[in-house]
């Protein structure tokens, strides 16, 4: 779980999980485009992502195909936010607006 913190503090690699979830199955030079970054930069990142298991390849011929694979970030999920119930985040989430003044009902 370690490596998947350590790739999602990174905002580059949120970025590239981002532009998996738009459009799962990217090759290396279509999520380049998405980016204003070196392709060996890139290459990097997403290294980094295949070893947190965030990310998972398919060759299709001489393309290697990127896709989300969103169980780590379920199970980070589950460990760290789904033990609070989701009715007592509700409603401090409810008393942060009306505290705020947020409450537009």
């Amino acid at each position: 779980m370690d490596l998947v913190f350590k790739a999602l503090a990174d905002s580059t690699r949120r970025q590239l999980l981002d532009l998996l979830h738009a459009r799962n199955g990217q090759t290396l030079g279509e999520l380049c485009e998405g980016l204003a970054i070196s392709r060996q930069a890139v290459s990097k990142h997403l290294a980094l992502l295949e070893a947190a298991n965030l990310v998972a390849t398919v060759w299709q011929g001489r393309e290697k195909l990127h896709y989300l694979n969103p169980v780590p970030i379920h199970e980070i999920s589950e460990r760290w936010i789904g033990k609070f119930e989701r009715t007592h985040l509700d409603a401090l989430a409810h008393l942060k607006q009306k505290l705020e003044g947020e409450d537009h009902d």
